[in-house]
């Protein structure tokens, strides 16, 4: 069977919905966002639509604002019942998936619509790039060929991050990584105050990993009250990375300081087989060992087709 097909026993798990079926639910959802809110949002090598926003995503906002308001209300009940004051509790979500699948822009469309939607207008989104061991680190310890591979990351500081916002904290600090220069920003620290949401978006958050010495085994996912998974075969997402390195030479790896600069002016084959040597050495392999085999721990896949437009979508059952 190829792979990302979903197989008897995950059907049991999921009931699937086609693009049309999908699309059904929006019911009177509006439309919030513009042509020029998707042109910010989207990443420069995809080319999703405002009809994908309104069919997808409209539909999807619906329902994590169902889930929202139900959490927020046991959460109030859980206070009452305690007798306590209310504390202001984060709800998070988890969003997953491959290199080169377009996860990035789908947080940032998320974001946006939720952020439109009645009683939780702060929203949030960090990636868990920023989580990653500094480059010297890594260097340090072989793993410069694993990055983005569960072992690259400072995942104590990533658990301790979640439980500060989970937790209400002000102004919670999640380090900040710069794709021009491939590494982490040592000064610079994203913070985020008590959100009503906040989206965490990364390779490997459905990952059951931790780090070691900790007294109790926690992953990230144990903070997210949703998440998502976004799919597509992986021949497919190999030519959407091909695709977006070699559109890179003529403005990423053109900026001063940027690590990839010595592959600006490679030409099209070279690039092409720079990007597919990239791609089989790491991403493919940190796809097949660990992100791809944590897709059936989220609560919602989007599975997508050519030119990032999703074709269906499965949503665990009850």
């Amino acid at each position: 069977m190829p792979d990302g097909k979903l197989k008897p026993s995950i059907e049991q798990r999921f009931t699937l919905f086609g693009r049309e079926e999908w699309r059904g639910l929006r019911a009177d959802t509006p439309l919030t966002l513009s042509q020029e809110d998707l042109v910010r949002l989207r990443g420069a090598d995809e080319m999703i639509s405002l009809e994908e926003v309104a069919d997808i995503y409209l539909p999807l906002s619906r329902l994590l604002n169902l889930h929202v308001s139900a959490t927020i209300e046991l959460y109030r009940s859980t206070f009452r019942f305690l007798g306590t004051a209310q504390a202001k509790v984060p709800y998070i979500i988890g969003l997953a998936g491959s290199v080169s699948v377009g996860k990035s822009t789908s947080a940032r469309i998320l974001r946006s619509l939720l952020a439109r939607w009645p009683g939780h207008p702060n929203v949030s989104l960090i990636s868990t790039d920023g989580f990653l061991h500094p480059n010297r680190v890594l260097a340090e310890r072989g793993l410069m060929e694993r990055k983005g591979f569960p072992e690259s990351y400072d995942v104590r500081t990533l658990l301790s991050f979640l439980a500060d916002v989970k937790a209400g904290k002000r102004r919670a600090k999640a380090p900040v990584y710069s794709h021009i220069t491939y590494d982490i920003v040592p000064t610079e620290f994203q913070e985020i105050d008590q959100p009503d949401i906040l989206i965490v978006e990364g390779l490997n958050v459905l990952q059951v990993n931790t780090a070691p010495g900790l007294d109790d085994v926690i992953f990230a996912s144990d903070f997210f009250d949703y998440s998502i998974y976004v799919d597509a075969e992986t021949e497919m997402i190999r030519e959407w990375y091909v695709a977006r390195f070699l559109s890179f030479r003529q403005t990423a790896f053109r900026n001063p300081g940027a690590y990839f600069q010595r592959y600006a002016n490679l030409s099209d084959q070279e690039a092409r087989e720079t990007a597919l040597s990239i791609w089989t050495r790491i991403n493919e392999r940190n796809l097949i060992e660990n992100i791809r085999t944590a897709r059936f721990r989220a609560d919602l896949i989007l599975r997508k087709g050519e030119n990032h437009r999703v074709e269906s979508v499965a949503l665990r059952k009850l």
